[in-house]
């Protein structure tokens, strides 16, 4: 029976655990990967970040642990000793032995803090040390957010490019192809379909070396992500259209604001356990008082097999008040000391803001420039698909010569990649503009 319910156990066992993998797998890669899915992702799976979730955990039970000296704290202490030779005591001027050579004592005691400072001082801080704890996290999270939008849209950039000179390798090869049917058709001299040759290969090496390239920003992706990778690459949704309606301008119209930044709120947080700090130190005056209850056994025989056969208990409970009266100046040098730290961290804000408002400054004349150029690329861009088209026609017509081609098509590949480049930089320093606002989330 025992032998049948095991093999049982072992079938079911081996029944539910594909479907249980099954269950985990779609959390440890990805089958399509937006930009918001790489961010939940890395909320979810970057190191850095589980270490802040850690960290957090560790600040909780911190503050737990102190605020447990509040609780009644039981103790026990239990002595055994045998009197190799028994103390001598001196009576009337005459040495006498005193004492059993066997003793034992087990002392249960029970204190209550009522006041001190070092507790006063845990029950004020608990809520800004924990929140200070969070606001690393978020930080943490900010710069996660930051860094992995910019590795994906670096990713999208040049699987564009290449996408281009894919592109432009179809027409070189096309163009050479017929360079070199006019060539053998004697119209024209070999010089096209040598030029046609040059170019052809210089495409071909820009697309080989972006494509090592892209290799590289994936593996970064995926350092940045927390992504395994045994998983191969990120399956990043290429989707230009979408990330072109992003660019809308709308956000050159925002204004700073000092207390959306995360860095101020940490600084905020700061300031106030400095105030909590110069506050305990000025309680340093006050006294400690705490009450207690100890109750013990005592046994004592002078036969070691007979020690516990007898107890001569007692106990006892009280008041203990602790008074400093003189540390030799110390309380009132911790005291200034805290004043001026806290005085310090005026000057920190101060500074805090000078260099918010220059980040913002910064970063909004970068997004502007960037928008400025993708505007005026983009049209470049436009402008050089009509203008090799028309070439192209009127090359087959006879009216162009091929170099006159050639140019074009350079002219063409060069402002689809400048076109695509601005649209990452503008792309990205939207980013650091939302960072200098303080508004960039994982929804953004």
């Amino acid at each position: 029976m025992k032998r049948a319910v095991y093999f049982l156990a072992v079938i079911c066992g081996l029944l539910l655990s594909p479907r249980i993998f099954a269950q985990q797998q779609p959390d440890s890669v990805l089958t399509s990967a937006t930009l918001q899915d790489c961010i939940r992702y890395a909320l979810a799976h970057q190191p850095q970040l589980k270490q802040s979730r850690i960290d957090e955990s560790i600040t909780d039970r911190t503050v737990k642990s102190k605020l447990a000296d509040w609780y009644p704290q039981i103790n026990l202490d239990f002595n055994l000793q045998h009197y190799l030779e028994l103390p001598t005591s001196i009576f009337g001027g005459n040495p006498t032995k005193v004492g059993v050579a066997n003793t034992s004592t087990a002392l249960f005691g029970l204190n209550q803090n009522i006041f001190t400072r070092d507790l006063l001082l845990a029950s004020n801080t608990a809520r800004d040390v924990r929140k200070q704890s969070q606001q690393n996290t978020l930080r943490t999270q900010i710069d996660v957010i930051a860094d992995v939008s910019k590795a994906y849209y670096d990713i999208l950039l040049t699987t564009q490019q290449i996408n281009v000179l894919d592109e432009d390798i179809i027409r070189l090869e096309r163009s050479q192809k017929d360079a070199f049917n006019q060539y053998q058709s004697g119209t024209v001299d070999k010089i096209d379909y040598k030029r046609a040759g040059i170019s052809l290969n210089n495409a071909r090496a820009q697309q080989k070396s972006a494509r090592e390239l892209l290799n590289a920003k994936q593996a970064y992706l995926q350092q940045l992500m927390g992504y395994p990778t045994n998983a191969g690459n990120v399956p990043i949704v290429n989707d230009t259209t979408q990330l072109a309606q992003q660019v809308t301008g709308q956000d050159t119209l925002l204004t700073g604001n000092y207390q959306n930044r995360i860095e101020y709120q940490q600084l905020q947080t700061q300031q106030r356990l400095l105030k909590a700090n110069l506050q305990y130190n000025k309680w340093s005056y006050l006294p400690t008082l705490s009450a207690f209850i100890n109750y013990s056994f005592a046994y004592q025989n002078p036969e070691f097999g007979q020690l516990y056969s007898h107890n001569y208990p007692n106990s006892l409970l009280g008041l203990k008040l602790s008074l400093p009266i003189f540390q030799g100046g110390k309380r009132v040098h911790n005291i200034k000391m805290a004043e001026l730290q806290l005085q310090r961290t005026e000057w920190d804000f101060s500074t805090m803001r000078n260099q918010i408002n220059t980040q913002y400054m910064q970063a909004m004349a970068t997004y502007k420039s960037n928008l400025n150029d993708y505007t005026t690329l983009k049209e470049n861009m436009q402008t050089a698909q009509e203008v090799y088209n028309l070439l192209q026609l009127q090359y087959k017509e006879g009216i162009k010569t091929y170099l006159d081609v050639l140019i074009s098509e350079t002219e063409l590949r060069t402002a689809q990649l400048s076109y695509y480049n601005a649209m990452y930089q503008v792309l990205s320093s939207r980013i650091d503009l939302q960072k200098a606002l303080g508004t960039l989330t994982a929804n953004n």
